[in-house]
């Protein structure tokens, strides 16, 4: 009878056994699913919008420094055909010919390697018709695979980020820094999307790390709401001469980004110690608190652990 009048005055039927199945392999297969989709979206953007244009642009300068490319029969050339100009001819011990489109010759053994290895270009460059196409998709597979310009954009990517820092750490580029970011500022709508990415990432790389000591519990924003945070510090000490009282500094995160929030200072009095992990306390908040951290399954009573809710507890 209890059972169901808590199923009348809650107004919402009770779950099938189907429904409670969906929910929980929902719950189960849902975040490795969500962090896969992610990494397959980080992986595709950084392809599309770095390591294409970074291709391109060698494969560019490449082909405009060294490229063997002839606009028409040199005068001392010998043709394959005198009647058909078309089918080739020999220059300085190799042999040309002509592209598809475009009156541009190319060497033959460009052409023959390309025409051999098209199954392993990609969709786009399937369909060389100029000689520079050609020469785009030659250099492609012959000398820019992507086993190797992967290691190697890794590389200068690690370069410039040491050289940067050491540019930086020398104190000469802060000047240039600063006339970068003072440039930024003015900027209507970039300063505030500049602004809160650069908080991300010196939250996120920043050379000192940010020590929680505790979780604890305080009235904030205002009295009765009550928000979790973790204290970080004693507080500012002229705030502590002042007040003549014990204060604390307490980060008070964001949900569902932690990785931002506020910093509070609170009487130390007024922060209520949990019996929390920093973990607990983190999933808490991520989760805008759907998961809540169990219940302690233990107290210390005259110094002994006495534990609850098990039969041996209440003999």
């Amino acid at each position: 009878m209890e059972i169901e009048n808590t199923i009348e005055t809650s107004g919402k039927p009770p779950r099938s056994s189907l429904q409670r199945a969906l929910w929980r392999g929902g719950s189960i297969i849902a975040p490795p699913l969500v962090t896969l989709l992610l990494l397959i979206w980080i992986a595709s953007a950084v392809e599309d919008y770095v390591l294409l244009p970074l291709e391109t642009a060698g494969r560019t300068l490449i082909v405009w420094t060294a490229a063997d490319i002839l606009s028409g029969p040199p005068a001392s050339a010998q043709f394959v055909e005198a009647t058909d100009p078309s089918k080739g001819f020999s220059y300085e011990g190799l042999n040309y010919v002509q592209a598809p489109m475009g009156d541009k010759y190319l060497p033959t053994y460009v052409m023959q390697w390309v025409n051999h290895h098209l199954d392993r270009l990609p969709s786009r460059m399937q369909n060389p018709l100029s000689a520079t196409n050609y020469y785009h998709a030659y250099i492609k597979l012959r000398y820019m695979p992507r086993w190797f310009t992967i290691p190697l954009l890794l590389l200068v990517l690690l370069s410039v980020l040491f050289f940067v820092g050491r540019f930086l750490a020398a104190g000469v580029g802060r000047f240039f820094v600063t006339a970068f970011e003072r440039i930024i500022n003015q900027l209507p709508v970039v300063r505030n999307l500049y602004s809160s990415v650069k908080q991300v990432t010196d939250f996120v790389l920043s050379e000192r790390e940010i020590e929680f000591t505790r979780v604890v519990a305080i009235e904030y924003p205002r009295v009765g709401i009550w928000s979790l945070g973790f204290v970080t510090s004693d507080s500012l000490h002229p705030l502590r001469d002042s007040l003549q009282e014990d204060m604390v500094s307490v980060f008070v995160p964001t949900s569902p980004m932690p990785m931002t929030g506020f910093t509070v200072n609170v009487r130390k009095r007024e922060a209520i110690d949990l019996e929390l992990t920093i973990d607990q306390a983190v999933q808490f908040i991520v989760s805008c608190g759907v998961v809540c951290p169990p219940p302690p399954q233990a107290r210390l009573r005259a110094g002994n652990p006495i534990l609850l809710d098990t039969p041996e507890s209440s003999i």
